[in-house]
């Protein structure tokens, strides 16, 4: 077995591959995370922030801005990383997180050309082979749903910087509402976060027509809620790929209980390629 591949059963996904194999692209779509995932989560050993924590960490805003969110991630980050809070009372205060946060960035003054200075930064960089895979799944016409609790306005300007921004790509992510000057006045429902990806069912987005008869996926995500956003969609085959991209000693036996493969230690997506070769 390769470096940095955990497979923890082979029988089990040989038997997922072929089954996806015989459908073949006509009957497939990748559903993907987006911070971590499709982008590394490491660059020179420093961990890279999320989008949002790129808007939180620079001077952007007004003043008030930073400090403020600064005190919403003291006051809730504890609470999403507690293994010990039920998931009803950690589903509540990462909505009131949410939302607070949404409406915080619309009264400090964030616009679209502030979005475009950060974008522009290129403080976050795809995995390696990313942009392989994304062009694969387009030369083939496979639809990627990206699934994401950021800024889906951002993570779309992310694609077209690096002119990635296909036809087959569906952004399911938290959407701006801006006004004619193109300054944020708020956010579409439904929000998303960390603890409710289960709940976005995909038959509530415009992407579900271009998806429903393409029963086999191939999920992508680097935390274990993320296998969730499979929920509520009737599959006939899937196949599950996990990044664990930090301590994983402590949570390698989660990923492997979860995972039908696990990507180890921040590494590329040579082994996605090959297996997406293979299945089409």
């Amino acid at each position: 077995m390769e470096k940095n591949i955990v497979i923890p059963n082979s029988k089990n996904l040989e038997r997922v591959v072929e089954s996806i194999s015989k459908g073949g692209a006509g009957k497939l779509h990748i559903l993907s995370d987006f911070d971590k995932t499709l982008t590394k989560a490491f660059i020179e050993g420093q961990e890279v922030h999320s989008i949002i924590a790129q808007i939180r960490e620079g001077r952007y805003l007004t003043p008030d801005y930073s400090p403020r969110a600064h005190a919403l991630f003291e006051r809730y980050h504890s609470i999403e990383t507690d293994s010990k809070i039920p998931p009803k009372e950690k589903k509540k205060a990462m909505h009131e997180w949410w939302d607070t946060h949404f409406k915080l960035l619309a009264e400090c003054g964030l616009d679209k050309k502030i979005m475009r200075e950060i974008v522009g930064k290129r403080r976050l960089r795809f995995r390696e082979g990313a942009l392989e895979f994304i062009d694969f799944l387009h030369q083939h016409h496979i639809p990627l749903v990206i699934m994401s609790a950021a800024p889906g306005d951002m993570l779309r300007m992310y694609l077209e910087q690096e002119r990635r921004m296909y036809d087959n790509i569906y952004i399911v992510a938290n959407l701006f509402e801006f006004d004619r000057k193109g300054k944020v006045t708020g956010v579409k429902e439904p929000i998303i976060h960390s603890m409710n990806k289960n709940e976005t069912t995909l038959q509530n987005f415009p992407v579900f027509e271009a998806i429903k008869d393409r029963d086999n996926v191939i999920l992508l995500g680097d935390s274990l809620g993320d296998v969730g956003m499979v929920q509520g969609f009737q599959y006939s085959s899937l196949l599950k790929i996990g990044f664990l991209n930090e301590n994983i000693k402590n949570n390698l036996k989660a990923y492997r209980k979860n995972f039908d493969v696990v990507v180890l230690n921040d590494s590329g997506m040579d082994y996605v390629n090959r297996l997406m070769k293979r299945v089409i």
